[in-house]
């Protein structure tokens, strides 16, 4: 356990504990009024308080946000150094967190304040547990472990994530930036720049920037992970489904979902490395949109296993759909 790190503004740890300062208002905030409601006849606490509650939780449900970005550009860096503690056991308590706040919204649906009240207390003590681990353990351990090549990678990848209450201030020294600009792990491989010509495929020929484009443009989310269980690539469309960013590039997948499906993506690859399947699929819902997962095994043309490709899509629209269309509709 260590002091509270003093980073400079605009570094990633300075905006995630920017954002801790931003949570615990809100906290605050939300304890305040739960003292005022208790205080109201039952009757009357959500005609008197029911908007203000509900601008509360949403707010706070925004954490969301700050844990994916620890998830997803701090943990692999730290994995690197194997360190794998946080991802290990922060991620799962970051589930805890979530399904607390799926249970506070589900509760104050119902006008159920008793329960809404109850949930909302655990999470918030949960949620400040986890400040003070970030701030006193993970956060002075990865600033003494991670270079300032490694900063720059996370903090090239936070806005594909995004920010939860804040934005990061600015003031981190550009010239750090400039210094770690060449051979920055996750750029592209940079001889893949110089080639100007088609690459033959397997039924026709395009340039390594149309292929780009059109794996951009496909109405789906690609992850594709390598023989060696290792996320290759992953499709940056307008409108991604699940947030990625270039640090999970090079991570093994296992550590970029949640401690409590990692059995699951275990029986997946197994499954497929033996030959016993081919697909899996998934269909959840998240967010009023009803989304379609897919795993495929890739395999050469002997057989032997390549990796598996993950074909995420919103088919809310689509299971919309009857009858025909056969002409064109543009109006």
């Amino acid at each position: 356990e260590q002091d509270r790190p003093e980073p400079p503004p605009g570094h990633p740890i300075h905006t995630f504990m920017k954002e801790n300062r931003a949570s615990e208002k809100i906290m605050s905030e939300t304890s305040m009024l739960l003292g005022r409601i208790k205080q109201t006849p039952e009757q009357d606490i959500f005609k008197e308080y029911g908007r203000a509650l509900e601008g509360l939780i949403k707010r706070l449900s925004e954490i969301n946000t700050h844990y994916t970005r620890k998830e997803n550009q701090l943990f692999p860096m730290l994995e690197s150094h194997h360190f794998t503690g946080p991802s290990q056991v922060m991620w799962s308590i970051h589930d805890d967190v979530r399904a607390h706040l799926k249970k506070i919204r589900e509760a104050f649906a119902r006008k159920d304040f008793l329960q809404t009240e109850k949930s909302l207390k655990e999470v918030i003590q949960t949620i400040r547990d986890m400040i003070y681990k970030e701030e006193h353990i993970l956060f002075p351990a990865s600033l003494d472990m991670l270079t300032q090549k490694e900063w720059i990678t996370v903090k090239e990848g936070e806005a594909d994530i995004g920010f939860a209450w804040v934005v990061p201030d600015k003031g981190w020294p550009q010239e750090i930036i400039e210094e770690a600009e060449e051979g920055l792990p996750g750029k592209p491989v940079e001889v893949l720049k110089d080639v100007t010509g088609t690459l033959g495929l397997d039924t026709g020929q395009m340039t390594l920037d149309q292929i780009n484009l059109m794996l951009t443009h496909l109405p789906v989310d690609l992850t594709f992970v390598d023989e060696n269980d290792r996320v290759a690539y992953y499709s940056e469309g307008p409108e991604r489904i699940f947030p990625r960013s270039p640090a999970i590039i090079g991570r093994e997948v296992r550590n970029c979902h949640p401690p409590k499906s990692v059995h699951q993506v275990n029986k997946i690859l197994d499954t497929f490395k033996s030959g016993a399947r081919d697909t899996a699929e998934f269909w959840i819902e998240l967010g009023g949109r009803f989304i379609y997962i897919r795993y495929f095994a890739v395999r050469d043309t002997d057989g032997y296993y390549r990796g598996t490709l993950e074909v995420s899509q919103d088919l809310t629209e689509i299971r919309k759909l009857e009858g025909q269309r056969r002409l064109l509709d543009w109006e």
